[in-house]
C-alpha cells in the first residue's frame, strides 16, 4: 500500500488529486496538510476523508515515517521548494502542474530525484482526457494522412478580475502562459517530439489584469505547423483540435467531462468506467470521397473515455518497479523550457530555436 500525504486541499488537492488516490488500488490518502480552522464553503479533508490524519504543516507532513508518496498541489511558485524537501526527506513526489516556474529549479529536482532513485511525476492529467486520447486513436489510424497542421484551443470565459486569488497576483509563476500552458504544450511534444523553433505572444488582454491572460504558440516541425492558443475572454468557443492532413481532416468541439463532472460533486469509483462523452461531443472525421475528386466524407468517431485514474495507476506501478512512467520529469522539463522560450519569443518578437540541449535538458 503505498501511503500518501496531500499538500493542498483547494480547488487542485479537492477536485483533482483525493478523489483518485481515494479509490486507486493499492494507494492509500493517509495525510493532508490543512492549516488553521477550516472556512471554506466545501468540507474539510477530514470531513470528506474521516480516515485520514490531518496535519498543520509541511514540516510536520514530512516527519511522519509511514508515508511513501507527497502530492504537491499548491501555487505554482512554491513547487520548486516543497518538491525538494519532499525528495530531500526520502518520499517519492507527484506534482501538479508546471513542475516548477524555471527549467533550472526542475534540473536539480530531477537530479535530486535520480540520486535518491524516488519517482518524481509531474501531473500532466490531460494526456488522459478523452479528447486527447481520441486524437491520438485518429492519428494512430493513419486516415489523416501526412499531418500538416494541428490547432489546439484551451480557452476559459473569466473577464472579470477575480479578488483574494494567488492566481490574479502579478508574479511570473501565475497567468494563463504557466496555468493552461502546460497542458497545451504537453500534448504536441508528447506526439510529435522536439520542434525546430518556438514562436509566441504572450499577451493581458483584459483591462487592468496584472497577468498574462492570452497567448498564441506556434510550434514549427519539418512539414507540420502546430498552432496553440489560449484565452481568458473567450465568450465562443473554437474547437479543441483540429487536425489538416493529406488524407483529411479531424475536428472536435468541447473539453473532457471529468472537470466539471468533479466540480460539479461526482467522484471515481475503484472500478468501472468512469465518464464517457455525450455523443453530442464526438468528434468529425473528413476524408476525401474515393467516388468522385472534389467531394467529401464525413464520419462521426466515437470519443474514447478519459481516465484520470489511470495516471496514479502508472504513478503507483512505477513506484513498485513494475512499470516505467507514462510521464516522466523530463517531460515536465521539457514544457517548462518550451513555455520560457515562448516568453522569449514574445518579448523578442522572433522565433526561438529549440535545441538539442534544450531537449535534452544539458
Amino acid at each position: 500500500m503505498i501511503r500518501t500525504g496531500l499538500i493542498g486541499f483547494g480547488l487542485g488537492g479537492r477536485v483533482f488529486h483525493a478523489p483518485f488516490v481515494s479509490v486507486t488500488p493499492g494507494m492509500d490518502l493517509t495525510a493532508v496538510v490543512q492549516r488553521g480552522p477550516w472556512k471554506q464553503p466545501f468540507p474539510s479533508a477530514s470531513e470528506q476523508y474521516p480516515h485520514v490524519r490531518i496535519v498543520d504543516s509541511v514540516d510536520a507532513l514530512l516527519e511522519l515515517q509511514d508515508l511513501d508518496l507527497i502530492v504537491i498541489s499548491t501555487p505554482n511558485d512554491s513547487h520548486f521548494q516543497l518538491a525538494h524537501a519532499a525528495l530531500s526527506a526520502g518520499k517519492h513526489v507527484v506534482v501538479d502542474k508546471p513542475l516548477t516556474t524555471t527549467s533550472a529549479e526542475s534540473h536539480q529536482l530531477l537530479s535530486l530525484a535520480a540520486s535518491k532513485n524516488l519517482v518524481l511525476a509531474p501531473f500532466q492529467n490531460r494526456r488522459f482526457d478523452a479528447d486527447f486520447r481520441t486524437v491520438q486513436k485518429v492519428l494512430d489510424s493513419g486516415r489523416l494522412g501526412r499531418l500538416v497542421t494541428f490547432r489546439a484551443h484551451f480557452d476559459r470565459f473569466r473577464p472579470g478580475l477575480r479578488a483574494n486569488t494567488w492566481k490574479e497576483g502579478s508574479n511570473p509563476a501565475n497567468g494563463i502562459l504557466f496555468d493552461l500552458g502546460p497542458h497545451l504544450a504537453d500534448q504536441p511534444l508528447a506526439l510529435f517530439g522536439k520542434p525546430d523553433y518556438v514562436t509566441a505572444s504572450v499577451r493581458h488582454d483584459r483591462d487592468g489584469s496584472q497577468i498574462d491572460d492570452a497567448f498564441d504558440m506556434r510550434l514549427d516541425y519539418p512539414g507540420l505547423t502546430v498552432h496553440l492558443s489560449s484565452s481568458m475572454i473567450a465568450a465562443s468557443p473554437s474547437p479543441r483540435f483540429l487536425l489538416h492532413g493529406t488524407g483529411g481532416s479531424f475536428v472536435k468541439y468541447g473539453l473532457d467531462p471529468q472537470e466539471p463532472a468533479l466540480l460539479a460533486g461526482q467522484r471515481p469509483t475503484v472500478d468501472g468506467e468512469w465518464l464517457r462523452e455525450p455523443e453530442s461531443a464526438y468528434g468529425t472525421l473528413i476524408t476525401a470521397d474515393p467516388a468522385t475528386s472534389n467531394s467529401t466524407l464525413s464520419e462521426t468517431v466515437v470519443s474514447e473515455t478519459g481516465d484520470y485514474r489511470l495516471f496514479f495507476a502508472n504513478v503507483r506501478d512505477a513506484i513498485n518497479g513494475k512499470a516505467e512512467l507514462t510521464i516522466p520529469a523530463i517531460h515536465g522539463l521539457r514544457i517548462i523550457r518550451c513555455l520560457e522560450l515562448a516568453r522569449q519569443s514574445s518579448e523578442e518578437k522572433r522565433s526561438i530555436p529549440f535545441t538539442e540541449a534544450d531537449w535534452n535538458c544539458r
